[in-house]
């Protein structure tokens, strides 16, 4: 059997190449005579004035770069907002870089930029959204009154309150005018047809990038029944209480709902995702000759929990083979959390690698694990990742490293480093979460 280690690269490698924003544009949008091709949607683009590409997200300068290359003169004009960093060569579209993971003056000029493109597009007019993880920071309109540090001030209480994502965005959504499908609003009466890189679990269109093109559910009543249950309604900006109790009492109109005649004129396209990465990656496995099963793409919650359930999972499929016969491989993807309680350096994938280590330090059988987040960036290190096989226990014991000292500390870089065990991509320049594989 080949070395784990060398298939586990080619997996990976696959994986991204699968998700990669550029591939994604060409594969998936074709270009017939003059008609335009996205899976079952077919625009006719003899018919439109002008053709606008627009978009926000880390991944977006990349499906920039690929419209181009399908549309080339046909496009009339564009602008992208990405991280900075992000940024790559392009002819009609223009790649503005703003601030990520939180908003910046740079953030609010590039969007004002994009809007107007947005407002001069007319009924006549095609509008090509791309969408991708980091939308939501990138792409941002204040309502008047609200300024730049009153948002921030918001982002920093939403996020340490204990607030899930879903009520994060709800609020986040009614403090915008482009999230939650009103940056739809915008670009009505004009076609609109979003292209979306998914970063979320299940691809809720509503959540990804906080659904600037998609229909709203969440209402200002519920938003500030957020505020009141974390306690937060002393402690927010005044301009931000304000707007909330306004909003709740019918002063200020609502985010678009699946209902609104804004959205007949708007189609969301998923061209890629967490899933989409996995069966590239088993795909490789399997012509490497192994028994490859995909688990979930829908992993989440602790890190500690995941990995004490993969573990069991795995000792209990050696013993009995439930799941896959050897050579196997299982795979899993998503996006799970760590709640910090040291002041270490790592990030939820090295986690992951370290607290599988713990559980399964004492099998002596062959076997590899690793955990990758798909953008090449965990937490705040150059590491995209690690690994872990059947000798990393004694290797980490002969170093004098102690794997439950390391955790408590959330120092899993540095565990890794001494064992020389990270896994480094450098920017992928796509990002659909994690991807963790197990062979054996």
């Amino acid at each position: 059997m080949e070395n784990f280690n060398k298939v586990a690269k080619r997996m990976i490698s696959a994986a991204l190449q699968a998700v990669d924003p550029f591939n994604l544009i060409i594969e998936q949008c074709q270009l017939k005579d003059n008609e335009l091709v996205i899976g079952r949607v077919k625009r006719n683009l003899t018919q439109y004035r002008h053709i606008y590409v627009l978009g926000a997200g880390k991944a977006s300068a990349a499906m920039a770069q690929a419209l181009e290359k399908l549309l080339g003169e046909r496009i009339s004009g564009g602008l992208v907002i990405v991280k900075y960093g992000h940024a790559r060569p392009t002819q009609k579209i223009k790649i503005l870089e703003a601030g990520h993971p939180l908003p910046d003056e740079n953030t609010l000029e590039a969007t004002n930029q994009l809007l107007q493109l947005a407002r001069a597009a007319k009924k006549d007019d095609l509008v090509i959204f791309l969408l991708s993880g980091g939308g939501s920071a990138l792409l941002e309109q204040l309502p008047d009154g609200v300024t730049l540090k009153d948002l921030q001030k918001l982002n920093q209480l939403l996020l340490g309150c204990g607030a899930n994502i879903e009520e994060i965005n709800a609020v986040r959504k009614h403090v915008s005018l482009v999230k939650g499908g009103q940056l739809a609003k915008q670009i009505y009466p004009a076609e609109l047809v979003s292209l979306i890189l998914s970063d979320v679990i299940g691809d809720p269109l509503a959540g990804i990038a906080s659904g600037p093109t998609a229909p709203d559910d969440s209402t200002f009543e519920g938003a500030w029944r957020i505020v009141l249950k974390y306690g937060l309604s002393e402690k927010l900006p005044h301009s931000i209480q304000q707007r909330l109790e306004r909003g709740k009492g019918g002063q200020i109109p609502e985010t678009p709902k699946a209902n609104n005649s804004v959205f007949k004129k708007v189609s969301n396209i998923i061209l890629g995702n967490n899933l989409l990465a996995l069966k590239k990656a088993r795909e490789t496995a399997q012509q490497s000759g192994f028994n490859a099963l995909i688990l979930t793409d829908r992993a989440q919650g602790e890190v500690a929990e995941i990995s004490k359930l993969l573990a069991a999972i795995f000792e209990r499929n050696f013993s009995e083979q439930e799941l896959t016969r050897s050579p196997g491989c299982i795979l899993l993807g998503g996006e799970p959390t760590v709640t910090l309680r040291g002041n270490g350096l790592g990030g939820r994938n090295q986690e992951m690698a370290l607290q599988m280590l713990l559980h399964l330090q004492k099998v002596e059988r062959p076997f590899y694990f690793c955990s990758v987040g798909t953008d090449g960036t965990d937490g705040p290190t150059d590491a995209a990742g690690a690994w872990i096989d059947h000798r990393s226990f004694q290797k980490a014991r002969s170093k004098k490293l102690d794997i439950e000292a390391y955790l408590q500390k959330n120092d899993s870089y540095h565990f890794f480093a001494k064992l020389d065990q990270l896994i480094k991509t450098g920017p992928t320049g796509t990002n659909v979460m994690d991807i963790m594989i197990l062979l054996f």
